[in-house]
């Protein structure tokens, strides 16, 4: 971890020794916003091991294992639900491959979009929700201020951590409030909140 963030991160006396104890994990993502799309509603609500077994099926679908968006777009539901993806799921792909193409994505340099712009762009598609993309911008895309609130996880130990009792939308806006000194590290601050739960300190 970059000493600078650390040090910046450490400035919050609940976070700190946090900080000072966990040893951040490495998370493995896909080398673009297409591909992890596609992984992503893959995996939604299944396990890990379930979800990486239909992954690995549906990827043999294709040549090279990249699901091009025109090869999906030719493949009927049947075809793809052969690798052990639902009916839902089977049309939320098709979904991704269709914005794709219409909208000429698959080669563009994402790195010219803030984190709303990208939201709101790929939060249009059907089945794509904003905790997806935001786990897209965190993951793939690596940028360094995301705050998923959506995330029951970062969500439910900022609440522990920080003794927070407001509910609905004052929850929200405490749990913004906590995390404006953060800034611009909310991505890393996530991390550390995610590992929360497994350390003793």
């Amino acid at each position: 971890m970059n000493a600078k963030i650390k040090k910046h991160l450490s400035k919050d006396p609940i976070l700190q020794p946090l900080i000072d104890h966990v040893v951040l994990k490495e998370r493995t993502a896909q080398k673009n916003v297409y591909e992890a799309l596609i992984r992503s509603i893959i995996f939604q609500q299944l396990s890990g091991k379930a979800a990486g077994s239909i992954h690995l099926r549906f990827l043999a679908l294709f040549e090279n294992n990249f699901p091009h968006p025109n090869r999906i777009q030719s493949l009927s539901l049947e075809a793809l639900r052969s690798a052990g993806l639902s009916r839902q799921k089977s049309g939320y792909v098709k979904n991704v491959a269709d914005f794709f193409l219409e909208h000429n994505l698959l080669d563009k340099d994402w790195s010219t979009e803030t984190d709303e712009s990208i939201i709101k762009q790929l939060t249009q598609i059907k089945g794509v929700g904003q905790w997806t993309v935001e786990m897209i911008l965190m993951f793939t895309l690596k940028r360094m201020d995301v705050l998923p609130l959506d995330d029951l996880v970062v969500k439910n130990s900022m609440i522990n951590m920080y003794k927070v009792k407001e509910k609905g939308r004052a929850l929200k806006k405490k749990l913004l409030q906590i995390a404006e000194p953060w800034r611009p590290y909310r991505t890393i601050a996530s991390l550390y909140l995610w590992q929360w739960q497994d350390t003793v300190l």
